[in-house]
């Protein structure tokens, strides 16, 4: 899927009285937007669930962690998808046992 993002440059006067169609078009057809103060560039806005992720990824641990993730890929230790879920719906019951037992404490 090649999409193209769109960047519009906005004056901050214009951004501010069309604020609420202006933050339904960024978060439904994830445009950004850069704001401008007297044609020069002063904040910017985009969706938040990119900028969540941009967030995220300005954690030193979770880089590190990706990083290993995509080494271990490279040498070929993964699993099916299958035996991961698995994986996965095990714990997650596992934790609502353990929350479960303190409820009851």
């Amino acid at each position: 899927m090649n999409t193209r993002t769109m960047v519009h440059r906005l004056p901050l006067t214009k951004a501010r009285i069309n604020l609420g169609s202006l933050v339904r078009r960024i978060h439904l057809k994830k445009e950004y937007v850069i704001l401008e103060k007297d044609g020069i560039p002063v904040a910017g806005m985009m969706d938040i669930d990119e900028l969540e992720d941009y967030l995220e990824m300005q954690d030193p641990g979770l880089k590190k962690q990706i990083a290993e993730g995509y080494a271990a890929y490279k040498r070929g230790d993964t699993q099916p998808a299958r035996d991961f879920i698995t994986e996965l719906k095990s714990e997650m019951s596992q934790k609502k046992m353990r929350k479960a037992k303190k409820s009851k404490v």
